[in-house]
């Protein structure tokens, strides 16, 4: 029931009575500050005397929760119920923040940073509990810059001392394509773009597999590749349709961002897809390119085992074979085990071990270049003379110093001495 008065704290009328172990005492509904407190009777003599005790002298409670913390711990609250979380996680979120509340270095942040802790508290929680949920979802709840999201997750870990598991990557898949605007008719979805969830997902899950299997996910961020994967599977499923719709228009229809390394990765795909097609007979004679081998995507996910290890065991044979044939020459007379070594880099260019083109990293596969420094104007040989000047800093026991006075003073006497007759 709303009661009269104000609140000393905020200013609102908002007040209400609330049974707090079962003593009632006005709370301000906006920002929770205990207008009037309740009383409490604790020890048998209290009761036999009659005599009321307050809340705050029962339990020795003296400090009061500030405002900022009750907006976090509201905030808390409210972003669990809003991915409709269970009461559970709220409680640990709760209790992760009123923690991470007490350390230096959070009560005094700016609003921001305690703004974006509301939201690493949450994901933490969820993480924990193997709940799908990824940042960029609690940054767009937010309206959170990521890389402080990032850094400030990174610390509250830390100073908690907490053990989060990473998110798996199928996890990420799911839910990051669970967000896509193509699984429900709207008037600005055409019918031939819109599929169902669970064949685009299964799909999208093979190829991000196919992808971390040939090296594409390892140490990149997982977004542009599940993008571009779920772009494939999405095409491949009514090719006649879709062939023509690019990556942008895609992301666009489903009502997401797009990253900008995913065209990379779509075009790495493509090409691990071509080279998996090369391995197919009834392929081979197609001549396919990154634009038609989208309608066989399905029979290169059903073979993908075999066909990664036939190719990956052709590009390993390309390499062995000509140094087989080098060792099966033997060495000639006067040519010793290190000419037979190098001479398989002095092969010809057409006859030189291919590398193979799958199964390496992007980075071996493209070295990146590095610019070696240009030489010294002046290259030292060490033959340099070195003045008497000089010479002293080189010194370093009391010997080398004794040698070096005495030589000294030989030269300058046989300087000073007349030449003789």
């Amino acid at each position: 029931m709303p009661g009269g008065g104000r609140c000393p704290d905020c200013g609102s009328t908002e007040l209400v009575e609330d049974a707090h172990y079962t003593q009632s005492q006005l709370v301000c509904s906006d920002c929770g500050c205990v207008v009037t407190e309740g009383v409490l009777t604790t020890t048998f003599s209290d009761e036999g005397n009659l005599r009321e005790v307050a809340y705050s002298r029962s339990t020795g409670e003296n400090e009061q929760v500030s405002r900022s913390q009750q907006r976090g711990l509201r905030r808390v609250r409210d972003l669990c119920r809003v991915l409709q979380l269970p009461s559970t996680f709220e409680e640990t979120a709760v209790a992760y923040y009123q923690k991470a509340y007490q350390h230096p270095g959070i009560r005094a942040a700016r609003l921001q940073k305690k703004e974006v802790l509301v939201g690493c508290c949450v994901l933490i929680t969820c993480r924990q509990h193997n709940w799908p949920l990824t940042m960029g979802t609690i940054c767009t709840l937010l309206y959170a810059d990521l890389d402080m999201f990032s850094g400030t997750y990174m610390q509250i870990v830390k100073l908690l001392g907490l053990d989060v598991p990473s998110l798996c990557l199928a996890d990420l898949v799911k839910t990051y394509c669970s967000s896509f605007k193509l699984f429900q008719a709207s008037p600005s979805l055409p019918a031939k773009y819109m599929e169902d969830k669970e064949k685009m997902l299964s799909r999208t899950l093979q190829l991000v597999e196919l992808a971390d299997e040939t090296w594409l996910v390892t140490g990149r961020h997982p977004l542009p590749v599940i993008t571009a994967a779920a772009f494939l599977a999405w095409q491949s499923l009514q090719p006649s349709a879709r062939l023509t719709c690019s990556l942008a228009r895609f992301c666009k229809l489903a009502n997401v961002d797009l990253p900008y390394p995913a065209s990379s990765r779509l075009q790495e795909l493509l090409a691990v897809l071509l080279r998996m097609a090369e391995q197919l007979a009834w392929l081979q004679v197609l001549k396919l390119d990154k634009r038609s081998v989208v309608k066989h995507i399905s029979d290169l996910l059903q073979h993908r085992h075999t066909l990664i290890r036939k190719a990956f065991r052709e590009g390993t044979l390309e390499v062995e074979a000509p140094e087989k044939e080098l060792q099966g020459r033997g060495p000639r007379q006067g040519q010793g085990k290190e000419e037979v070594g190098n001479s398989a880099s002095e092969l010809p260019e057409g006859k030189r071990p291919a590398s193979p083109a799958l199964l390496l990293p992007p980075c071996m596969l493209k070295p990146p270049k590095r610019v070696c420094p240009a030489p010294p104007a002046s290259t030292v040989t060490g033959d340099e003379n070195i003045s008497d000047s000089e010479i002293e800093q080189y010194l370093r026991t009391p010997q080398e110093v004794r040698d070096f006075l005495r030589a000294q003073a030989a030269g300058q006497a046989a300087t000073s001495s007349p030449n003789p007759p």
